[in-house]
């Protein structure tokens, strides 16, 4: 079909279409592809786009990083290790300097995890009941929201489970 000169298809062009997915491996729905992090706003689209045609290849083991030699690269399509962008400033992919990095530091999201899961533990019902409301409020969809809620005031062994959850699809 032509437009104005130019070839348009009917439909989108989807990766695999034919092939079935192993849902237990790495991309499949038991195993998400990692969030993106380190990176600047266009590597970030960049990596998102190679992940929607097809073009993304997860890594099986660490590479190296080009400024420490270390291997300690564990994103795929970045070039520096995790400490080495956020020392230098830099983006981990381009190596460009940038002010505005997407994506929080893996220490920093299991740190917060561990504090928020202790104040779980440690504070009485009625605390409790609050601080889950706060964590709730955050969250910003209200489906997700009431079912967690509802699971975290039924059952006090699930709360760490649910909390940790909702931190990992964020």
């Amino acid at each position: 079909m032509m437009i104005n000169g130019r070839h348009k298809n009917k439909f989108a062009w989807k990766p695999n279409a034919g092939v079935k997915i192993n849902e237990t491996e790495v991309g499949g729905r038991f195993r998400p592809l990692s969030e993106i992090t380190g990176v600047c706003q266009r590597c970030k689209e960049q990596i998102e786009w190679k992940r929607k045609y097809g073009k993304y290849k997860p890594l099986t083991e660490p590479t190296k990083c080009q400024r420490c030699t270390k291997r300690a690269v564990r994103q795929s399509h970045h070039k520096l290790c995790q400490p080495c962008a956020k020392e230098h400033g830099v983006c981990a992919k381009c190596c460009c300097r940038n002010e505005r990095i997407v994506g929080k530091d893996p220490a920093e999201v299991e740190a917060e995890q561990k504090e928020l899961q202790e104040a779980i533990k440690n504070a009485r019902e009625r605390d409790r009941r609050t601080l889950l409301r706060a964590v709730c409020a955050l969250l910003c969809t209200p489906c997700l929201v009431f079912e967690v809620f509802r699971v975290c005031v039924s059952f006090d062994g699930i709360v760490d489970v649910v909390v940790s959850n909702l931190y990992c699809n964020r």
